[in-house]
């Protein structure tokens, strides 16, 4: 299982709301071909909010999750990359950098 904390920029939060219905919508079935393909039995997203701002909180769950980011990174699938420009939009991410650690279960 892997779980990924990031920012979201303030003035994209409705377009990553519209962005993250889609994917339930009229892109579910590409998201779910995306989702199996590298492995995940479960993909969910959360907004939150916290002291320094809004967060999206995302949960990768299944035998693809350990690497499920950095295969994305790799790919140039156009799934994949439509997958990445969002990311980047959203959230500032940098794909072309080594990723950053993943969080550290403490308890």
């Amino acid at each position: 299982m892997g779980i990924v904390v990031v920012p979201l920029f303030d003035e994209k939060v409705e377009a990553w709301k519209a962005w993250a219905k889609s994917l339930s919508n009229e892109k579910s079935n590409k998201f779910s071909d995306f989702n199996k393909k590298y492995g995940l039995t479960r993909h969910n997203a959360w907004l939150a909010e916290t002291p320094g701002g809004k967060v999206v909180v995302a949960l990768h769950e299944g035998p693809g999750a350990d690497d499920f980011l950095q295969k994305v990174a790799e790919s140039n699938d156009s799934f994949e990359l439509y997958f990445k420009e969002k990311l980047t939009e959203f959230h500032g991410m940098n794909f072309d950098a080594p990723p950053p650690p993943m969080p550290v279960q403490m308890i």
